[in-house]
């Protein structure tokens, strides 16, 4: 399966690179193609999970408090920790869902149908490089979003905690 999945992200990756991808594929299309799948799948599957690690963010607004879902792609950082970048698709501003973290890092994530609590933090900049750098191994280019967009990409570690670490 994953020389199946190496052989379409080969395809697929360069597309996603191109300013069509970042202005009108994945911003106008990506979004609800993902709702309709994780409708029909139950949340099981991802549109997005079919080439790279992914999860929906479960937040709380950052100034309505009402929860908010956000799909995204996700790297494993090797101690059980997910890291999410706030690309926007090379957009000049940061998505909602950073904004919801910084307000409220206590947040839950769903992997592959299964929903856990988690705590949000800022990567620091003196780590920021390797982090990309881990990101890059996974979907080589990707930072080329930040370099693009004209801002600095919010980068975040998602840690699993227990349910009654969290506060809400």
């Amino acid at each position: 399966m994953s020389s199946v999945t190496d052989a379409v992200r080969a395809v697929i990756a360069p597309l996603t690179r191109t300013r069509v991808f970042r202005r009108f594929l994945g911003p106008l299309l990506l979004p609800p193609l993902e709702r309709v799948v994780t409708w029909l799948s139950h949340g099981r599957v991802q549109v997005s999970g079919l080439l790279v690690p992914s999860l929906v963010l479960h937040t709380l607004g950052a100034k309505s408090g009402e929860p908010r879902d956000a799909p995204l792609m996700y790297c494993p950082d090797g101690r059980g920790r997910a890291i999410v970048a706030g690309t926007n698709f090379a957009g000049a501003r940061h998505p909602a869902w950073t904004a919801n973290l910084l307000a409220h890092p206590d947040a839950e994530i769903t992997v592959r149908g299964v929903r856990m609590p988690v705590r949000a933090s800022p990567v620091p900049d003196d780590e920021r490089d390797a982090v990309w750098a881990r990101i890059e191994r996974q979907w080589p280019g990707y930072r080329n979003y930040e370099r693009q967009s004209g801002r600095t990409v919010r980068l975040f570690r998602l840690q699993p905690v227990r349910a009654r670490e969290v506060s809400r």
